[in-house]
């Protein structure tokens, strides 16, 4: 994990002809000095924008996944150059955290534009995003966290709490105890019960799942490129349901446990109203009934428990809907995985002490492979990161354990009737961040 804050303009140097030439910034030094996969990716990036002249059309060859044209109305050409015309630019700062990246770039009027950089786990690049800069304040007290992520027409929750033995310290909360959609969260439920079946010698970490038409999801994550029939082994599976959030993975391991395992799980991991999650949706199934025909969303809607189970075999068949069909939020419907923070809470100090018993290290491997943030190693040796995100829905929630052993779990909702008003969840993610860097989490109460 590399971070080099906003540096200044470097002085102007003499180069080896006499004229000047300015020597490379903190920032530029840090993007060079990336040798992950996703700092390949994030200098091949960012010189798309800061070579002298425009890309060729075959530049993205060996370079992207092969949805990736597609994603960029008019073709990625066209975004190009439309993202080039604000420069030329200087790299300002460079964040990057496992599979994705953040590189600040100021252009020639001053104005600051992140260029976000999403690798799949071969370091192809998934997607590109370049939009202006977000600014989220320093966060110095809890009110001031109150007063930045108040938005008018956003419901949002929080909760920060230290975990001691026997019982938690709630540091601050706002509707902590309120359920809300959740996004892909519920997978931290799916882990939960793939941990009981290990530990129940009802599966190994090196059994196989196989991907099936009948449970391709949509993305995030990449198992729903792989061929019909592909094996992938139950670790790897839920390594990337986990760190690179994969619907298709999540799926699969789902439907391997079965569903009332995953119901089980969530029961057991302490969630206040478990008839909320059920029945337990599969991630295709919410795609499909959110987004589908109509009459599905309708039947959904109307009936109860039982009625709502009656409608998930007719979903047993390849998806009708794709990335591009979904818009309109839909969790007012109940169609979301709805958790309250303290359910969160709950289910983070589960996994955390199922990585404790689990003497393979498998369990702790997965969990902490993606932190979420770039984090400050020496103070948080053990970070557990999860997000999730649905049209109208975000959150991200960390259990951050220090050198003494105590944890700490810090949990931030968002849930709205427009999209656009919560956007793609950076600021939500920063917001995190600052409360990370800022201490309140260490402070005693």
């Amino acid at each position: 994990m590399i971070e080099v804050p906003e540096s200044a303009p470097s002085a102007p140097s003499a180069s080896s002809d006499g004229s000047a030439a300015s020597a490379p910034s903190a920032a530029d030094e840090a993007l060079a000095a990336d040798g992950s996969l996703v700092g390949d990716a994030s200098r091949w990036a960012v010189g798309l924008l800061t070579a002298a002249g425009l890309a060729s059309d075959t530049c993205t060859d060996g370079r992207v996944v092969s949805v990736f044209p597609g994603r960029y109305l008019g073709g990625f050409s066209a975004t190009l150059r439309e993202w080039r015309t604000k420069g030329p630019f200087t790299v300002r700062s460079y964040r990057s955290v496992a599979h994705k990246s953040w590189t600040d770039l100021a252009g020639a009027d001053g104005a600051c534009h992140t260029l976000a950089v999403t690798i799949d786990s071969n370091g192809l690049v998934r997607g590109l995003n370049f939009q202006p800069e977000i600014v989220v304040p320093e966060v110095r007290d809890w009110d001031q966290l109150e007063d930045v992520v108040r938005i008018p027409g956003v419901a949002h929750s929080v909760l920060a709490a230290r975990l001691e033995p026997g019982r938690t310290v709630v540091l601050h909360e706002t509707d902590a105890d309120r359920p809300m959609p959740a996004g892909s969260s519920y997978k931290l439920y799916v882990m939960r019960a793939l941990v009981r079946a290990v530990e129940n010698g009802e599966l190994s970490w090196d059994d196989e799942v196989t991907v099936r038409p009948d449970l391709r999801s949509l993305p995030t994550g990449d198992m729903q490129e792989l061929p019909d029939g592909t094996r992938v082994t139950v670790r790897e599976t839920a390594y990337k349901m986990i760190a690179f959030s994969d619907n298709t993975g999540a799926d699969l391991i789902a439907e391997r446990l079965g569903r009332a395992a995953v119901e089980r799980a969530v029961a057991d991991s302490g969630h206040h109203d478990p008839a909320l999650l059920r029945p337990f949706l599969y991630s295709r199934e919410l795609f499909e009934i959110g987004w589908g025909a109509p009459e599905l969303r309708a039947a959904w809607t109307e009936r109860d428990e039982a009625g709502r189970r009656e409608l998930l075999p007719r979903l047993a068949r390849p998806l009708s809907v794709s990335i591009g069909d979904l818009g309109e939020t839909v969790h007012q419907l109940g169609l979301d995985w709805h958790m309250s923070a303290y359910d969160v809470l709950e289910v983070l100090r589960g996994l955390a002490d199922d990585g404790e018993r689990d003497t393979t290290g498998t369990v702790e491997g997965i969990l902490t492979a993606y932190p979420g943030l770039v984090i400050d190693r020496e103070k948080w040796p053990r970070v557990f990161f999860k997000a999730g995100s649905c049209p109208g829905v975000m959150m991200f929630c960390w259990l951050l354990e220090n050198r003494a052993g105590v944890r700490h779990v810090l949990v931030l909702q968002q849930a709205a009737d427009e999209q656009k008003l919560i956007g793609d969840g950076q600021f939500l993610r920063w917001l995190g961040g600052r409360v990370v860097e800022s201490g309140l989490l260490e402070a005693t109460r």
